[in-house]
């Protein structure tokens, strides 16, 4: 059984995720010490850390999990104090590049490489996360961020599935249609407006809109970024934790692009 072209129980468990994890976010953002939006961002950081270097050891390709896990927690961490970061950058790209040499084994930089691949793409770009929160108007910023990106990405799943015909990157993910990505696009924009309209309505909601349409494409970008890694380590989704979705990094590909894109955004507007 099928509703608007997708398997019906594919859609429960799309809403019962939802419906779980937004109360969750919601009572982050409103509820709860500012202190736990770190710890939280340090969690799922850490999560998706993992997420990533098992995609790749099941895979058969060398990585060093751990150490790319406290790797990854010192980066993400590092946010907290910003004059942290060139340390602890400094400090992360020496260890991991050395990781080869204590080895008996011949030198080999695929897992260095890998490992801080994953640092990079997963601590440095969720670290931002902090940043925005730090900004002012930064829990209207984040829900700014996770509405538009959501509903964006909802309604490129609902249309691709219902009406889309023509693919969009056949080599890296050939679920995904143009007919997709125009209403994920359009969806993001309409969203961004209301979003903001409610958010900041001492502001112009053209400065959403415009919002609207930088993470409606750069979104799309960073779904696709995924997409190619778990092709290269021949896996359909990073995990299995989030019903529906798969796992963290399925559910917060285009979030890893957005983030860092929003706070420049938001900061250099004003």
């Amino acid at each position: 059984m099928k509703w608007f072209g997708v398997p019906t129980a594919a859609l429960a468990r799309r809403v019962l995720s939802a419906v779980i994890f937004i109360p969750t976010f919601l009572w982050l953002l409103y509820g709860a010490p500012a202190e736990f939006i770190s710890l939280f961002v340090l969690l799922l950081s850490a999560g998706a850390q993992r997420e990533f270097t098992r995609m790749f050891e099941r895979d058969g390709q060398g990585v060093y999990p751990r150490l790319g896990l406290l790797a990854g927690l010192g980066v993400t961490a590092s946010f907290l104090r910003a004059g942290g970061i060139p340390l602890v950058f400094t400090a992360v790209v020496i260890v991991v590049l050395s990781a080869p040499l204590v080895g008996r084994r011949p030198p080999a930089w695929g897992p260095s490489a890998l490992t801080l691949l994953g640092v990079f793409y997963v601590n440095w770009l969720l670290g931002y996360a902090i940043w925005l929160r730090g900004l002012p108007g930064g829990v209207e910023w984040i829900v700014f961020l996770l509405a538009v990106t959501w509903l964006g990405e909802t309604a490129a799943y609902l249309v691709g599935s219902r009406v889309g015909r023509h693919a969009l990157a056949p080599t890296i993910s050939p679920a995904k249609t143009v007919e997709g990505a125009v209403a994920q696009l359009v969806v993001s924009v309409v969203a961004a407006g209301l979003c903001f309209r409610a958010l900041f309505p001492e502001r112009s909601v053209l400065v959403g809109l415009a919002g609207g349409l930088l993470l409606g494409f750069v979104g799309q970008c960073g779904d696709l970024a995924e997409s190619a890694l778990k092709r290269s380590a021949h896996t359909k989704d990073a995990g299995g934790l989030i019903p529906g979705h798969g796992g963290l990094l399925d559910r917060l590909d285009s979030l890893l692009f957005n983030t860092p894109a929003l706070f420049y955004y938001a900061r250099y507007i004003g």
